[in-house]
């Protein structure tokens, strides 16, 4: 049932009774899932612990031991690890798992549960962390056209991006209107954008991120 390939695509399964663990593992591979099972909070942090680029999702038990779900998913929120979670709840532990969602949880599924909700939610699972990943790799490539510019360019990138006219941003940095024009297209030849616009929304996108 285990895979440990790098970059694979995998639904980490966390629950502490084999038998659970077991069925679901085989729901899960009939439906063309990857599934790493775990045996509870402790094996799924560590086996993170190692792959520091996760792809997937985690499917997380409410109650188990030593760590609960709960517990377990307030640890991942501490690490940054940005894999969606869905927690499978018992009646009982609904509160707990609105309040997970209320923390960042992508949704949970009340036992005894359907097959096909599972299985549908984990398909959405695995296509919000698709989204990331992709973001993330956009992401990436803006901060690397940025930091092909020189610092005064960037500082007039970033005025112009704020809306600032060339003669504003000259007088704030205290330079010539026609040396802000150079710098202004110069940067905007580097980024491969055409408009201030553009450049607001990728800075934008990276303050998001935090």
């Amino acid at each position: 049932m285990n895979t440990e390939t790098d970059g694979a695509v995998v639904v980490h399964l966390v629950d502490d009774e084999a038998a659970v663990r077991d069925a679901l593992g085989f729901l899960l591979q009939s439906h063309g899932f990857a599934v790493q099972a775990h045996d509870g909070g402790p094996a799924l942090l560590d086996w993170l612990q190692r792959h520091p680029q996760p792809r997937g999702c985690i499917v997380l038990d409410v109650r188990m031991e030593p760590m609960s779900g709960l517990q377990v998913h307030d640890e991942l929120l501490a690490r940054g690890v940005p894999l969606p979670v869905i927690f499978l709840s018992g009646h009982g532990d609904i509160p707990m798992a609105v309040d997970a969602l209320q923390k960042g949880a992508l949704d949970f599924i009340e036992k005894p549960f359907n097959d096909r909700s599972l299985v549908d939610k984990v398909q959405r699972a695995l296509q919000r962390d698709g989204e990331r990943q992709a973001e993330s790799g956009e992401l990436a490539l803006i901060e690397q056209r940025l930091a092909l510019l020189t610092e005064r360019e960037r500082e007039v990138a970033t005025r112009v991006a704020a809306g600032r006219l060339n003669k504003q941003v000259a007088d704030e940095l205290g330079i010539a209107m026609r040396t802000v024009e150079v710098h202004r297209a110069r940067a905007f030849h580097k980024l491969g954008l055409r408009s201030a616009a553009e450049l607001a929304t990728w800075l934008e996108r990276l303050a998001r991120r935090g």
